[in-house]
């Protein structure tokens, strides 16, 4: 897995319903998570690939290791592989997620 970024591109926003049919096809175990507005989740890193769909509101990645930040809002999709090291900081408006793992 490589870490990917795949943007929510119809005009109409997702609903938790249709993000979690796209991880139920894949047959993955889903948690759902939120966050309130300017949490922040300091450095660390994974011992599994994780894919995460923002549901609502939004939240900043960074990837030191990588000199990458990626901002992700409602419908947006991030795979990330194990092993990298990242931080996050939630949107002024909180954020609520669905996550799957991938051992």
């Amino acid at each position: 897995m490589e870490l990917k970024v795949t943007t929510w591109d119809r005009e109409e926003p997702p609903t938790e319903e249709d993000l979690k049919a796209e991880l139920d096809e894949q047959e993955l175990r889903i948690f759902n998570w939120s966050s309130p507005p300017d949490g922040i989740f300091a450095g660390h890193t994974h011992g599994y690939h994780k894919i995460l769909y923002v549901v609502d509101g939004s939240i900043k990645f960074e990837f030191p290791t990588r000199h990458e930040t990626v901002s992700l809002k409602a419908g947006d999709r991030l795979e990330l592989p194990a092993g990298i090291r990242h931080n996050a900081v939630v949107g002024i408006d909180g954020v609520a997620c669905l996550e799957a793992h991938i051992y």
